[in-house]
């Protein structure tokens, strides 16, 4: 009896710690949630793949210069709940995509919205920042 506790112990303590790391993958640290920016370009690939599906795209830049994006959002199977699909984009097709960008002002994005070339719009799936916290002033209970 105490070498099945024991046992299961050790699996449930295995589960926890291979576990944790991903939960932190799904995080949005690396991007600026409190911004939002909007591109126009061409779409140069489209991958539905997991873990996630992403958009690649060239864009003009302020000064007229192309710029290679990156834009992920979340597994097909999430993203065929919300209208996606393999076939959404192709290459050559002009999008709109919003997105939140990365913190080092990388082009690399997380996808908000992308309209397609015939005003059809898809939501992509944002996780939402956390509250800061600040030990002076702890969260109410």
């Amino acid at each position: 009896m105490k070498s099945n506790f024991l046992r299961l112990l050790a699996f449930a303590i295995v589960f926890l710690i291979l576990a944790v790391p991903l939960f932190a993958h799904h995080g949005n640290a690396a991007y600026d949630t409190d911004n939002r920016i909007t591109v126009k370009g061409t779409v140069t690939q489209w991958f539905w793949a997991n873990p996630h599906c992403v958009l690649q795209l060239d864009a003009k830049d302020d000064s007229g210069q192309v710029v290679h994006w990156g834009a992920e959002t979340e597994n097909p199977t999430t993203m065929t709940h919300s209208g996606w699909t393999k076939t959404s984009f192709k290459p050559g097709d002009e999008v709109t995509v919003t997105m939140i960008t990365v913190k080092n002002g990388k082009p690399i994005g997380r996808i908000v919205e992308v309209v397609l070339p015939n005003g059809q719009k898809l939501a992509g799936r944002v996780i939402p920042q956390l509250p800061s916290y600040s030990p002076e002033d702890p969260p109410k209970q």
